[in-house]
Formats: C-alpha cells, structure tokens, sequence
C-alpha cells in the first residue's frame, strides 16, 4: 500500500503536509479513506496553541465523511460504503463507560485532538465508531459530528417546550445548539459580537436575535420580562463570555458550558446559590446524539447549503487554514476534500 499525504499541525502556527507510511488494519478495525473534513473551532484552538488537552506534532480533523476501504467480517461494513466518523474513541470499562457515558470516558482518545485525525489519506479505527450515512450525502455525514455536540449539550441541559434559552455564540456549535433547542420546543435567542454572522446563524437555527448595537442586560430583560433564561449556553470558548453568562440564567435555571477554555473560571458563590442555578459541563457527544443528527437530516431540518460556505483540499489547506483562522469573515463550516 503506497504512503499518503497527511496534513500536519506541527506546533502552534505552523502547518504542512507530510508523506506518512502506509496504514494497516488492525483485525477489528476498519480501513477508511477520509472523503470530506469539518474545519471547526476546535481545529483552529489547536492552530493558535489553544487547545488544553494537546501535544504536538498532530494531524487533525475530527468531524470526518469516509469511504470504507476494507472491513472485519460481520461487521456489516461495505467496501466503498460512505460513513460517519465517530470520533470519540473509549475503554468500554471505566465508570463513565459503564454509566452510558462514553463521551467522558476516563481515556478517551479523540481523533485528531489525542490522536492523529482525519486530515490523512487512510485512517484505521473500530468499527464500531462507523455508523452508515445511507442515504446522507458525503457533505451531510461530514457535518453529522459537531452538530451532534449541540444535540449532546441540548439533552444535557434537559431543554422542554416551556423554556426559554439562550445561546452565546454564533459559530457552527452554537447554531447546532441553538438549531436542537428549538426542535426541542425551547424558545430560542442566539447573541454573538459579530451581528453579521449571527443574522445569519439565527436564520439557520430558527432563533431570535436582538437587534444590533442594544447592551446585553437589555436584550435578557426583553426577552424574559426580566427574568433570565430557563437555559443557557455558552459556545464560544471565551473565559470572559463564560463569566459573564452567569448573570443571564433564571431562578432555578441552568447553564450548560459546550465550549472549553484553559483558563479557570470564577463566578459569584452566594449569587449562584441564591438561584439554586445548575452549572452543567457538555463534553462531545453519544452515538444517540449522532443518529438524532443523522434523523434530523434526513426531516430535511439541516440548511446544509447555509451551512457550508468554505471548501479547500488537503493541498490547499496548508495556505487557506490560516487565512481562515485570521479571517472568518462569512466563514460558517469549510470542508476539505480529499477524494
């Protein structure tokens, strides 16, 4: 098997594509070639040195369509079967494990955070962590991931038709989150510092935005009576936004943080207590979370074409990767192709 281009995060800032030696399958694993690639912020946390969970070199790329190459028998695989990748790569026997929550496993293995991800030409992996994308288009099983994390912090945040929620952030988790709320029944606003692109990430959720230039404790009062949110999201990887979302949570309610940063994080003790408030993390998601996505899809409650504004190959990523990291100016998702 011949060797094939990777594209490599070598240290923060620095990106190239390298030839790495050929990959083989291990005897319950499957052979994949990775066909389209999510660009997420996770990705350009590790580019800017960001990310806290990260050694260097690393190939990324987390959110992954793939063509199956070879599979182990009974697996119920295809060869040139098109799948989504479940990323999260667990022991099956810790407590979060036992528990039915892989998505924290004790040692869990990422691909393209704790292991090198989907930015190569083949990848090995279980199979298991392959679910058919059937009748989705490559495009659609590419985003099945970071929109499952959203679906993830939905579920955590236990969200009903009588809340009223807020989410902070306007990139791709953000929508997703904001997007699986209001299929929850939530009434949904969505707040972002760039208000381009959050018109335009309100109009692919279905939620509300307030109008340009009104201060925060503003638009919380007009949308609650004062109140607060019944639930609360932050996606947007910012300490001080994470800080700050305290103040916006109702009596009783919750906040979910979906994003992570390295820094600690500090919030008033008596005020949380005096709101009996729910401080909830959300890491990754569950394969229940990834076929939800998977069902949404298929409704037809996915705006794929509003979501996917940026396309690059693997060759062309090492210039456009960090261009699009300085620069995100209309950029929603960018996919790589590596056909």
């Amino acid at each position: 098997m011949p060797s094939l281009d990777a594209l490599v995060c070598t240290e923060p800032g620095s990106l190239r594509i390298e030839r790495r030696e050929a990959v083989r399958r291990a005897p319950d694993h499957a052979l994949v070639r990775p066909r389209r690639i999510g660009i997420c912020g996770t990705d350009f946390h590790i580019f800017e040195g960001k990310h806290p969970f990260l050694a260097y070199p690393r190939v990324m790329g987390h959110e992954i369509a793939c063509e199956v190459v070879e599979a182990p028998a009974g697996s119920g695989l295809r060869p040139g079967e098109i799948c989504v990748i479940n990323p999260y790569i667990t022991c099956g026997t810790c407590i979060a494990c036992r528990n039915g929550k892989p998505n924290c496993c004790a040692t869990i293995s990422v691909l393209g955070v704790h292991r090198d991800g989907g930015m190569a030409g083949l990848l090995s992996l279980p199979a298991g962590n392959l679910l058919p994308g059937d009748d989705l288009s490559v495009d659609q099983c590419a985003s099945v991931e970071f929109l499952a994390i959203g679906a993830h912090a939905v579920r955590r945040g236990g969200v009903g038709p009588n809340d009223r929620a807020l989410v902070v952030g306007a990139g791709p988790i953000g929508i997703g989150t904001a997007l699986f709320a209001r299929l929850a029944g939530a009434a949904v606003t969505l707040v972002d510092i760039d208000q381009q692109r959050l018109e335009r990430a309100a109009t692919i959720a279905g939620a509300t935005c307030p109008p340009a230039g009104i201060p925060m404790t503003e638009a919380v009062a007009e949308a609650t009576n004062a109140e607060g949110f019944d639930v609360v999201f932050d996606a947007t990887g910012n300490r001080a936004s994470i800080e700050a979302g305290f103040a916006h949570v109702a009596q009783g309610g919750r906040y979910v943080l979906v994003s992570v940063v390295k820094e600690a994080i500090t919030f008033s003790d008596p005020d949380f207590h005096r709101r009996e408030m729910s401080l909830l993390g959300s890491r990754n998601a569950t394969e229940l979370d990834f076929r939800r996505v998977m069902s949404v899809m298929r409704a037809g409650d996915v705006a794929m074409d509003a979501l996917i504004t940026h396309r690059t190959t693997l060759t062309e990523a090492v210039k456009d990767f960090p261009r699009w990291a300085r620069d995100k100016t209309g950029l929603i998702k960018a996919l790589i192709t590596n056909e």
